[in-house]
């Protein structure tokens, strides 16, 4: 067992954009320590951008420590069930989509849930959608979608916001929500129009989520607030001061709850109708990075630094997690659910270079899918839960069979990975790099 020893807390991102573009690895003690703000100790200081912070705390490195008291179930993997041995398939440049135009790293994409278009965020102040043809992907298809619309993002004073942090679609697909380092949160039509700006956050947003019906937004960020916001009228309905630090992640349950995770170690799940929480989570040794809802709402994944996953529930008595999910050697970036009916497969995504698919039922680690030679930022599950794509900071993007953890198709792009999604049919799978790219692979073996 493992807890967290931070030994060089605050990199920059720059610095980290770097060595993605490069290639190269982290080693210990390769960067600098920065001192933590004496008002705002959750803060590095000095920051060029609030999302230096997001991603440079992640870049600590770790050190066996004391002994961590178990929690009422823990569950370590002690012999998981190796990958299938046969050979991926190797993706080549002629058959990857090659979206060209952003002139910063591409932090996040995601596919409009009804249609084709694609949104990506970057550095460079803009968020861009990308309409993408059906046909297969490759160099045909990145001409044909070479034209995007640009959502560039300014200041009420006029100045570019720089890094965009976040973007969500609505259910419908007719609004994109984002948000950036300047605090605002922004609503654009599907075609590219500024609908409202959302002012209410002080610092960088670092989380959107739609409501269901499309009728609410919710938002977290640095000044350690949630936000709900009434979407028609762009007033906030609700706002939530119930953490001690920069809240990271947030997540529908349904209409009326949500949970919000932070860097001050803990989970706060709270409710439209009253502006103190309903439940609050503690047990994480360290930052909580995500949070997630099971798609039948009775269970709450979250994920941390302190190396661990896991469960909760709000049945659960005095807020103690149900399973502590502990097999990861370094920090835990994300979490997904699978997405098929019935099912309770949770992936896990680590910097210690593994994904690890937890039957969540039976407690226990089913596949550890290795391949990936550095930490990886993300892993989405195909909308028919079959198949699970995972992206990293050693360039390359690998498609897994969930069913016996095959690696299928795997494809090396020209920067490090920080986050891929799949388009609704499950037919195509974004990626978006630190070279400022954004690479599209067909499914299809």
């Amino acid at each position: 067992e493992y807890m967290g020893t931070a030994l060089d807390p605050w990199r920059s991102l720059r610095t980290r954009s770097t060595c993605l573009s490069s290639g190269t690895s982290r080693s210990r003690g390769s960067s600098t320590r920065r001192s933590r703000s004496a008002t705002s100790p959750w803060l590095p200081a000095p920051m060029s951008t609030a999302l230096q912070y997001r991603l440079a705390r992640l870049s600590r490195t770790f050190s066996a420590g004391s002994n961590t008291p178990r929690s009422r179930r823990t569950f370590a993997m002690t012999g998981p069930k190796s990958s299938a041995e046969r050979e991926p398939v190797v993706v080549t440049e002629s058959e990857v989509t090659v979206l060209e135009g952003h002139d910063s790293e591409v932090f996040m994409c995601a596919w409009s849930p009804t249609e084709l278009l694609l949104a990506s965020g970057s550095g460079d102040s803009t968020a861009r959608i990308w309409r993408i043809p059906p046909t297969p992907s490759g160099p045909a298809a990145s001409h044909i979608a070479s034209d995007p619309l640009v959502l560039t993002h300014v200041t009420p004073t006029g100045e570019m916001s720089k890094d965009i942090t976040t973007l969500d679609w609505r259910h419908d697909g007719a609004f994109l929500a984002t948000g950036s380092v300047d605090g605002l949160a922004r609503i654009w039509s599907s075609e590219g129009e500024l609908v409202r700006t959302l002012s209410r956050h002080r610092q960088l947003i670092f989380a959107l989520r739609w409501s269901a019906d499309g009728t609410r937004l919710l938002s977290g960020g640095v000044d350690r607030t949630s936000v709900i916001w009434d979407v028609s009228s762009g007033e906030a309905l609700q706002s939530y001061a119930v953490h001690e630090a920069p809240v990271l992640d947030v997540d529908w349950r349904d209409e009326d709850v949500f949970a919000s995770c932070s860097a001050d170690q803990s989970i706060a799940v709270c409710s439209v109708a009253d502006s103190n929480p309903i439940a609050r989570f503690t047990g994480h040794t360290d930052e909580v990075n995500a949070v997630r809802w099971h798609h039948e709402r009775r269970l709450l994944a979250s994920c941390s630094d302190d190396h661990t996953a896991k469960v909760w529930s709000l049945d659960a008595p005095d807020g103690e997690h149900m399973l502590d999910l502990r097999a990861h050697t370094k920090e835990i970036y994300t979490i997904e659910w699978c997405p098929i009916p019935g099912s309770a497969i949770l992936a896990s995504a680590s910097f210690d270079s593994v994904i690890r698919l937890w039957d969540v039922e039976a407690g226990r680690c089913v596949q550890a899918l290795h391949g990936h030679r550095d930490a990886v930022y993300s892993v989405a599950f195909s909308p028919d839960g079959r198949y699970l794509a995972s992206g990293s900071s050693d360039r390359s993007l690998m498609l897994w069979s969930v069913r016996d953890g095959a690696l299928l198709k795997t494809y090396t792009g020209a920067g490090g990975i920080f986050e891929v999604c799949w388009d609704s049919t499950g037919s195509k799978v974004a990626a978006c790099l630190s070279n400022s790219t954004v690479c599209i692979v067909d499914l299809r073996m």
